[in-house]
Order: structure tokens, then sequence, then C-alpha cells
């Protein structure tokens, strides 16, 4: 799913490879879900205490260590914090709980504003239509109101309708698709601009050894640094959305992609930090194999092509069972183009949250639903109660039922 950075010439820096942190060349090594190239800052005379390290970057910082020197010996580490200590790992596990059971209660709690949202609108629209009965329509009126407007006006209308008619042939989940895909392109263009470099390793790119470890869980999960490997991935987003939000519906689907996230670079870290190859990573690669795997769940039967060899095809069982061998082996067998680990981790997220986790976490939610009815009212003085389940604001199986 991740990809190697192919444009050296537009980004203008070298691309970067490794044996170990550090290869015997000393040239620096960067170990995302897609390997990138990064621009290494100038040279900062040393120290008193003879330490080299990098202007205005945060002591111990190791995910910002592509901008450190070429002649380090080793990435500067927290002071008495060995890299692979696993007490770094906790404040990572209790962020992921805690995001992911947010995440889903948010989801809950939008799918019951949705469905009231929805239900008033067509109580409006019934009241309008009864007030439209007595209203007679004057077509000369818009005509003359027309012919009033400029060519340029005329055009930006047409143009406004044009979008609005394409964005409503969309399916949901290409809706929702389209939103993810807007912000990583934000985030691409965002790495592009020297200023933002050094914030962007900080908080876009995962790594257990970095001073700040739970936001980038997030964030590197909408950040890419190479065009191709964005678009790999959104192609495959793109490929599946529609089946994903049929199943779990909009709301569902927003809190499992990104607590998929966060799991995926939770074993990541898990990974990195027992092997003690304590790379930076960055990709959503890990979100986008979770929403494979459940669609290959869900749908085991259902024929997949390959994009490259169109004349091939396999059931979507056995591309899962094939992704998750060749991930298995990559990491067993140290391999160093993808991060492994985290694609394991979000395809077996995937896995277990159709088979059991839906049935679980999703469908468990009635409570917090009625909770949140209950607050709402008391704050609102009064009002109509939301309908016994979900099934209007669902959209799919696992959307519609409470």
């Amino acid at each position: 799913m991740a990809c190697w950075g192919y444009l050296n010439k537009w980004t203008k820096v070298q691309f970067i490879t490794h044996t170990s942190v550090f290869s015997p060349s000393k040239r620096i090594v960067l170990h995302p879900q897609q390997r990138c190239a990064f621009r290494k800052a100038q040279k900062k005379p040393e120290s008193r205490k003879g330490v080299h390290e990098e202007s205005g970057r945060p002591p111990g910082d190791v995910a910002e260590a592509g901008l450190s020197k070429r002649d380090a010996p080793q990435p500067p580490l927290p002071p008495g914090m060995p890299p692979r200590n696993p007490r770094r790992l906790i404040k990572p596990l209790m962020f992921t709980i805690g995001f992911t059971g947010c995440s889903f209660g948010a989801a809950a709690i939008l799918q019951y504003e949705s469905v009231k949202s929805r239900l008033d609108s067509l109580l409006e629209e019934k009241a309008s239509e009864k007030m439209d009965q007595f209203q007679t329509h004057d077509t000369a009126h818009w005509h003359n109101w027309w012919n009033q407007l400029s060519d340029f006006q005329r055009q930006v209308i047409l143009l406004m309708s044009m979008v609005d008619d394409m964005w409503s042939s969309l399916s949901e989940g290409q809706k929702v698709a389209t939103g993810i895909i807007a912000v990583n392109a934000a985030v691409l263009c965002c790495w592009r601009v020297p200023s933002l470099q050094r914030s962007m390793l900080k908080y876009f790119t995962s790594n257990p050894a970095s001073k700040t470890r739970c936001l980038p869980m997030v964030l590197s999960s909408f950040s890419h640094y190479s065009i191709v490997h964005m678009v790999i991935n959104m192609y495959v987003l793109w490929t599946f959305s529609t089946s994903i939000v049929s199943v779990l519906g909009k709301e569902q689907f927003l809190a499992f992609y990104t607590s998929a996230g966060v799991i995926s670079t939770m074993v990541s870290y898990m990974s990195k930090t027992a092997t003690g190859r304590l790379h930076p990573s960055l990709g959503a690669s890990g979100a986008i194999m979770t929403v494979l795997a459940a669609v290959c769940t869900k749908m085991p039967e259902a024929k997949l092509g390959i994009v490259l060899l169109p004349m091939l095809s396999l059931t979507a069982g056995n591309a899962l069972k094939a992704l998750v061998a060749i991930d298995t082996a990559g990491l067993f067998l140290r391999w160093r183009i993808f991060d492994h680990a985290a694609h394991l981790g979000g395809t077996l997220f995937g896995v277990w949250y159709i088979a059991y986790g839906q049935e679980l976490i999703w469908k468990s939610r009635e409570p917090l639903v009625k909770f949140w009815h209950e607050l709402r009212r008391e704050m609102s003085g009064g009002g109509r109660g939301p309908p016994r389940d979900g099934r209007r604001g669902g959209g799919g199986n696992g959307g519609g039922q409470s």
C-alpha cells in the first residue's frame, strides 16, 4: 500500500536509505509506511557541552533526526530514557484507548443529530409544500431576474450548478472519501513549505522515541510526503469507500477510519520498541489496510482486480490472506520498504471489527444516545425524542441497528 518516494528532482532532496539508524555512509533514515526524503538543516557549531544538535530542535526528539548532523554517531535521546524502554508506550496506549472510545462515542451522537436533522427537514418540507399550494409561481419574474445578470454572474451560477450536480451524483462513501482526500492533499502541500518542515516532522510523523508521541498517531495517518504515495492510498480508499460506508454508515465509518489510524500506529510503536528500529513513519496505509480488510471480511467472495495486471483477479478473501502473509513475512524478515507492523495492525483491526467489534462497540451505543437525548432535551427545555433505533441514519447493516 505504501510506496517509495520517486520525485527526487521535483522535491530537490536525496532519498534516504539505511542499514540501521545511520548507514555506514552516515546518511539519515526515515522508515515510514512510505520512505521519503527530507532536507538537512545547516550544521550548528558545537555547543559548550560538546553535544551536536540542530538549531531550534527540541532535545531528545528523535522524530526530527532527519534534520540532525551528518557526523552524529547516533540520534540524540531523551536524558535517562533508553530508546527501547517499554514505559514510553504507556501514554500512547492510554491515548489509543481514549481516542477510540471518544471517536465512536462522538460518531453515535453525530448520527443521532443527523437523524433528528433529517426528521426536522422532512417536516419543514411538508409545511412548505402546503404553503406553496396557496402561492402562484411567476416564471416571468425569474426570467427577468436572469436577464438582468451579467455574463460573469451567469457563468458563476452555471459553474456552481455543475459542481452541485457532480457532488449529488457521488455516493455517500465517495463524498466521505472526498473529504479525507482533501485533508491529505492539504497536508501534502504543507510538506512543501520549507518553514513548516520542522513542525511537520514533529507532529505529522510518528515515532515512539519522539518527545511528541500521541498527537502524531492521528496526524501521521493523514500525512504523505510523496505524491505517488498519497495517490496510491487515496485510490484504494476511493475504490472501497462506497462498499464500506454502505455497510457502516458515514458516522461509524469516520470513527472506524480514524481509530484504525491510531491503532495501526500503536502496533507500529510496539514493533519499533521491541526491535529497537526507531524510525519515523507517516502515511494512511494502516487505516487503508483496515478498510480493505473490513471489506474483504464482509464480502469474501467479491472479485478484486490488480491495477497493473488487469487480466488477473482473485477473491477478496484470498487477497486478504495474501496481504497478511506478505506483511507477516516482512515483519519477521525485517524488510525495510514498508511499515509492515502498521499494515498488520490495521488489517487485524479491520477483521476483528467486522467479526466482533461492531457488535461489541457500535451496537451497544444506545445508553450513550439516550443520555445525550436527555441532556439535549434538558438544555433545550423539551423536544421530540430520537427514533428508537438508528435505521434512518446508519446507511447499512452496521449503521442501521441499535
